[in-house]
């Protein structure tokens, strides 16, 4: 069966995260409401990156099956009939989701288990700042940046992350070969930035919260340490807020 790549970006503040839920709405639920009423017909669609309720993301992607090809394309060109679709998809869609594009892959790519890793930025402002409201922690208190990129060189070193994964999450393993963590100074803000093949549900916030811990001096860098070797949920702070949190880009070799 033909497959196709969904790539969007959205603003998660009113969904109470990715997927479909009971009595909730989803990004996932919008974008299957609207292809349901352009293409006049149902699709299922499964998700790259699981984002929790009010995380937003500047990409994404989904993926679903056809009976028939939607466009006369090929594998990933874009075409006019993909744009016109893109357009109208958009006009149907809430103004705080956007498809980006919509391309047709290989039979058996997943967006999911294909994906090669998964960055994510979490933005920190001090001071007062109306249009950062939502979309970055406001923080007012003194932050030890050398301590935190200290913090983020141990999450380097670390594979099991246990600790930093809430509870009643259903995966196998906590293992997560993390590539990048080291938090910048960027636009007056603070900016975490992590990438690696998989997270955990909680995982980047559990991060975040916890590292704030030892830059204000609430424990020290052998205390967080400790705080990972321990594998606990409970010792970790996730505390911060989903509002800061970016998905930023999700990586593929074959994209």
């Amino acid at each position: 069966m033909p497959r196709y790549f969904i790539e969007i970006s959205y603003k998660g503040t009113a969904y109470f995260g990715f997927q479909v839920q009971k009595n909730a709405n989803s990004i996932q639920a919008e974008i299957e409401k609207a292809l349901s009423v352009f293409f006049k017909k149902s699709f299922s669609l499964t998700g790259s990156s699981r984002t929790d309720a009010g995380v937003h993301a500047l990409q994404n992607y989904f993926h679903f099956d056809t009976e028939e090809p939607l466009f006369n394309q090929g594998i990933n060109p874009i075409n006019s009939d993909e744009v016109r679709a893109v357009y109208n998809l958009n006009a149907i869609l809430p103004l705080d989701i956007v498809i980006k594009r919509i391309f047709r892959v290989e039979d058996d790519f997943h967006c999911r288990f294909d994906a090669v890793s998964r960055q994510y930025k979490y933005f920190i402002f001090g001071e007062k700042n109306p249009f950062l409201q939502d979309r970055a922690f406001y923080y007012p208190y003194k932050i030890d940046i050398n301590r935190l990129n200290e913090a983020a060189e141990m999450v380097l070193l670390s594979k099991d992350f246990t600790t930093f994964s809430k509870r009643n999450t259903q995966v196998k393993h906590f293992l997560c070969d993390i590539k990048k963590s080291f938090w910048i100074e960027e636009n007056d803000m603070l900016v975490y930035s992590v990438e690696s093949n998989r997270f955990l549900r909680g995982m980047v916030k559990g991060l975040v919260g916890t590292m704030l811990r030892i830059a204000t001096h609430k424990i020290s860098l052998e205390e967080f340490n400790q705080i990972i070797q321990d594998k606990d949920c409970r010792k970790a702070d996730f505390s911060v807020p989903s509002h800061g949190l970016f998905l930023i880009k999700v990586t593929y070799d074959r994209i």
